[in-house]
């Protein structure tokens, strides 16, 4: 069984993307262990003098790096992702890789009609950073407008159709998990690519 990482992509205490991730590690109970992993908690980033990451960034990459993936859900503020998810992803890619050829699913869940569409676009962007180098399941955006009438009293999403397109999604990301295992012939490069690479001596 797939051992997977959600990472909710908020620090807010009350989140339809927390809800989403919940939904989906109790739905894909019998596909894969999806264990759920907050940033509330990382501090905002600010590039240590003595190169030192907090505790709890160690403690997340080393989950990161033993799951076979990540699902992120992201919100979607002023057109982006949150400050908190750009923050802990800048730990996650300080001194540390464990992003690299990892496969990863966005989801994203808003109050309105978009669904965090364009937070998901910035995010792929982000991924693709030479620390990051995530390997992001292509063609496959799952948006959940209106989220806040989207579940039932017990967390359930409530629209067939809106269940259908997640599970389709999440098989096709299964899959792709697997493929991506089979092409991690240049991990080691990219690895040094990451280790080598310096803003400061651009």
């Amino acid at each position: 069984m797939l051992k997977l990482i959600g990472l909710v992509g908020t620090n807010s205490k009350r989140s339809t993307n927390r809800q989403l991730l919940q939904y989906m590690q109790k739905h894909f109970a019998d596909k894969a262990a999806i264990e759920l992993v907050e940033i509330k908690d990382i501090p905002l980033f600010n590039k240590p003098a003595d190169k030192k990451l907090p505790t709890i960034v160690m403690e997340i990459a080393e989950k990161i790096k033993a799951a076979d993936g990540v699902i992120i859900g992201t919100p979607e503020y002023d057109h982006s992702i949150p400050a908190s998810l750009m923050s802990a992803l800048a730990w996650l890619s300080y001194g540390i890789y464990p992003m690299i050829n990892k496969p990863v699913m966005i989801t994203g869940a808003s109050y309105g009609t978009l669904g965090s569409s364009r937070a998901q676009l910035q995010l792929r962007q982000i991924l693709d950073a030479p620390e990051l180098k995530a390997s992001v399941m292509p063609g496959s955006e799952f948006l959940l407008s209106h989220s806040l009438q989207a579940f039932d009293k017990e967390g359930n999403l409530i629209d067939l159709d809106t269940i259908q397109k997640l599970d389709a999604l999440f098989n096709d990301f299964r899959l792709f998990v697997k493929i991506t295992e089979k092409l991690s012939s240049a991990q080691e490069l990219l690895h040094k690519e990451a280790e080598n690479f310096d803003w400061e001596n651009l």
